[in-house]
């Protein structure tokens, strides 16, 4: 057994034991409690907690943003809830304590018809994430601790992350699931004002949570590739876990602003090391957004925003400066349909495309149920990153996430990918992808 799978498997098994214990105890806590007690305290706490259940400024992979999307899952097979006392404890954690936590572990599999490299990849991801909410619950404006942490493994030589470069295609298939082993990637203050109307976020933070984001960009429950996510591979985005300081605000009934600054040479393996080179190299990503939304409680699904973005030089990585501007417009329709514009330029920085525009809609009959995804992007490849001469890509991308369970979802993919630049010789490549979540 390799080391990686070991750490999984250990990772498994604690979080295992901890969920069989936690549902255990549920009972014996109930037992002793006056009824009429924790039916006040419960009362109580249920307004600072549905106040934190909402969603906040950023994207669907945002902590507090992917637990209540768990939360509102209806559409399934298997009508039965599982763990019963786990999850009972659970939200009786949330209300007397502030406490939200969760554990999922996702599974993916590529497979293309290409003629360059490997023909499959698979990986996998187990993470533990929460919010705990230290002050401010009764009021609404919450400061709160957020962590995330990840083992993420490969199944196969060739990680799916790196599997489009792999066929000669500029782009990320599924770009979390590496055989990076265990990481951090949230590590932060996350304080509200205004009924979450004002938030700012400080720490190591993923700039994909607040940059340019949209409701489908998540690679766990939405598209599988990048094109279809944060600045349309057209921005510089440092990795995860990264110092620095982000925060977003209401500053009309419409308007909202969103700006950040953070480090360009972050290692979420090593993330405490964040401290030197944010300090020490002084080489940032900074970005601001504006956008509109017809109210804050709609920003999630109904907004408009332009998201501009600056990279300082990366001199021990080789990277140039760069900067670059990125339009999003999604729009939720019908209660059922969520149909999008994107595109991005970029002046250099080190980014995938230069160039880039994604159109295509979700789908979606019943609230927090199955989704149906489609998808079209096409994209000119950066030369200052890749050199002159490559041909522009098409990439058209379907997939259908199914709620077999209140815990599980399926997601059968299938892309199509025209013209990959570095791969001349191949004129289009198939590939089909199968991704699977269990979230508890």
């Amino acid at each position: 057994m390799s080391s990686s799978t070991s750490k999984c498997s250990w990772f498994v098994l604690v979080v295992a034991l901890w969920i069989g214990v936690a549902s255990g105890a549920v009972g014996d806590t109930e037992q002793d409690e006056d009824p009429t007690q924790a039916e006040e305290t419960d009362s109580v706490a249920s307004q600072g907690s549905q106040r934190s259940r909402q969603r906040t400024f950023g994207g669907p992979d945002q902590v507090d943003n992917q637990i209540a999307e768990d939360q509102a899952s209806t559409s399934r097979i298997v009508e039965d809830r599982k763990l019963d006392g786990y999850f009972a404890w659970k939200k009786k954690l949330q209300q007397k304590r502030g406490i939200s936590l969760s554990v999922d572990y996702s599974a993916a599999y590529l497979r293309g018809n290409n003629n360059t490299g490997d023909d499959s990849a698979g990986g996998g991801i187990a993470r533990f994430y929460g919010t705990w909410d230290l002050v401010g619950r009764e009021s609404g404006n919450t400061g709160a601790f957020v962590w995330k942490v990840e083992h993420r493994h490969a199944y196969t030589d060739v990680a799916p992350s790196s599997f489009g470069f792999n066929m000669g295609y500029v782009g990320l298939i599924e770009p979390p699931f590496s055989g990076q082993g265990w990481r951090w990637t949230n590590f932060y203050w996350r304080q509200r004002w205004k009924d979450g109307k004002v938030a700012l976020f400080g720490g190591f933070l993923d700039a994909t949570d607040y940059v340019d984001v949209y409701a489908m960009a998540s690679p766990w429950t939405g598209f599988l590739n990048f094109a279809f996510s944060t600045g349309t591979l057209t921005m510089a985005v440092p990795n995860d876990a990264t110092l620095g300081a982000a925060a977003g605000g209401m500053i009309t009934k419409n308007l909202f602003l969103i700006g950040g600054l953070v480090d360009r040479n972050s290692d979420p393996t090593e993330f405490w090391e964040g401290f030197n080179t944010f300090f020490s190299d002084n080489e940032y990503f900074k970005s601001i957004e504006i956008g509109w939304t017809p109210s804050h409680d709609e920003i999630y699904l109904n907004n408009t925003h332009l998201t501009l973005w600056q990279a300082d030089e990366r001199e021990e990585a080789g990277e140039a400066s760069g900067w670059g501007a990125n339009f999003s417009w999604t729009r939720y329709w019908a209660e059922k349909w969520l149909p999008f514009v994107r595109a991005g330029y970029a002046d250099e920085g080190g980014s995938l495309m230069q160039k880039s525009v994604s159109v295509g809609f979700g789908y979606q009959p019943d609230p927090g149920g199955n989704v149906l995804g489609f998808g079209f992007n096409w994209g000119e490849v950066n030369e200052d990153t890749w050199g002159q001469g490559l041909s522009d890509q098409l990439t058209t991308e379907l997939y259908f996430r199914w709620n077999t369970s209140p815990q599980f979802a399926l997601t059968p993919d299938i892309q199509y990918l025209k013209d990959p630049a570095l791969n001349p010789d191949e004129d289009s490549i198939w590939v089909f992808g199968l991704r699977a979540r269990l979230a508890l």
